[in-house]
């Protein structure tokens, strides 16, 4: 017979534990030496121990729920009240007890947070009402609008309370933003008789800019569009349907007018003949790196002609569109080879058209098979049958053998 503080096995192989109300069975142990049967229910007590001391860290340390630890303290509990463990199981429940103490403060504290949260998000709502109702009375429709939507998203995050406190509140709050919205709406319907005044008054603007637009009295002439100009802001907005016409047609006199002026600036004129003459020699560089053979030459070339080609300044404006259409062309060609080259080299792609391929050839194989079964079995009609399918088959197989060898397969 063998036995510790905590455990004893007597003659039979029977091992019992220690408690407070006496001595309970563990279990019998018949493999090897009495040492060997309490040190092996010893091990499971230090598993117990183990098993407690995770739990304890992980109640301190996690947001494990109360329910699911204290369901877990009940499965270890349930092990411990088995007594198939040898070792201290009264301090086991100690601690379990303890546990449940810590799981239960706890919850009073979560519950407490619950309601601390929902103290304050009442708070929140309310300063959001607040503040809604404040922005009902304002006129600065634009940063009022949009603090409004701002409000609108920053309830919605809030928790909701209970459903008469919310409902009440989400009530003064939609009763605000509609009230700022009726108030908007009637200041913008004051707004069509200003604007409508703006359109007559921007429709002589125009005129006038329209007659002046063939006037070669330079200096006098582009005075009298600063002072235009002027005017034009002055007036205030139209309607919008007519703003943009209006505008086009004011900017449109005006552009006339400096186009022509521009003629005759002979040395601006020069120097942006001379810078044609630059960028064009640049295209007809670039040109030459179309169509593309080398990628990655071809771009650090065209990167290098571009860095030269933002050096030099302005063209005539009715040649630019052409000499810039030149250098796009260059550089649509450059990234299709990109493009290309990408959709050459992707794995995804090229690991698609061999899983096709490999399909499509074990069919062939097969029906390769089938066929010659039907005729060692003098099934022609079968045979036949097979053939038919099998010319499809392999036509689709030798297509995809083609689309491979895109991927360089």
């Amino acid at each position: 017979m063998s036995s510790d503080p905590w455990g004893r096995v007597d003659e039979t192989g029977t091992v019992y534990v220690r408690t407070a109300d006496g001595e309970q069975v563990v279990g019998s142990w018949q493999a090897g030496s009495p040492e060997e049967a309490l040190a092996y229910f010893e091990r499971k007590y230090e598993g117990l121990v183990v098993e407690i001391g995770l739990l304890e860290k992980r109640v301190k340390t996690t947001d494990l729920s109360a329910k699911d630890a204290m369901a877990a303290i009940d499965h270890i509990r349930h092990q411990v009240d088995e007594h198939h463990v040898v070792g201290d199981l009264e301090a086991l429940r100690k601690r379990l007890d303890k546990l449940v103490e810590t799981v239960e403060a706890r919850r009073e504290e979560r519950k407490a947070q619950k309601a601390r949260q929902t103290d304050e998000a009442r708070k929140a709502k309310e300063a959001l009402v607040t503040e809604a109702e404040e922005l009902a009375q304002s006129e600065q429709w634009r940063a009022a609008g949009e603090r409004l939507r701002a409000l609108v998203d920053t309830w919605k995050g809030l928790p909701r309370l209970d459903r008469k406190s919310d409902d009440e509140l989400w009530h003064r709050f939609s009763h605000a933003r509609s009230a700022f919205s009726k108030r908007r709406k009637a200041h913008f319907a004051s707004l069509d008789a200003q604007r409508e005044e703006a359109r007559k008054a921007k429709e002589k603007l125009v005129a006038e800019a329209e007659a002046l637009s063939g006037s070669t009295d330079w200096g006098v002439t582009a005075a009298r569009y600063r002072e235009l100009m002027a005017e034009w802001k002055a007036a205030g907005r139209a309607q919008r349907e007519h703003e943009d016409e209006l505008w086009n047609r004011f900017r449109g006199a005006q552009d006339v007018f400096f186009a022509a002026r521009s003629e005759v600036f002979a040395e601006r004129d020069a120097e942006q003949a001379e810078n044609l003459k630059l960028k064009e020699e640049l295209a007809g560089e670039a040109e030459k790196l179309v169509p593309v053979t080398d990628l990655k030459a071809a771009r650090a070339a065209f990167r290098t002609i571009n860095e030269r080609w933002e050096a030099i300044g302005h063209v005539p404006r009715d040649a630019r569109s052409k000499v810039e259409g030149r250098m796009h062309a260059v550089e649509r060609a450059i990234q299709e080879a990109e493009e290309a080259e990408w959709r050459r080299t992707n794995p995804e792609a090229r690991a698609r058209a061999e899983g096709l391929t490999g399909q499509l050839q074990d069919a062939v194989d097969k029906l390769k098979k089938q066929i010659d079964a039907a005729r060692a079995a003098g099934n022609d009609a079968k045979a036949d049958k097979l053939t038919r399918e099998l010319e499809g088959r392999q036509a689709l197989l030798d297509q995809a053998l083609k689309g491979l060898q895109e991927f360089g397969g």
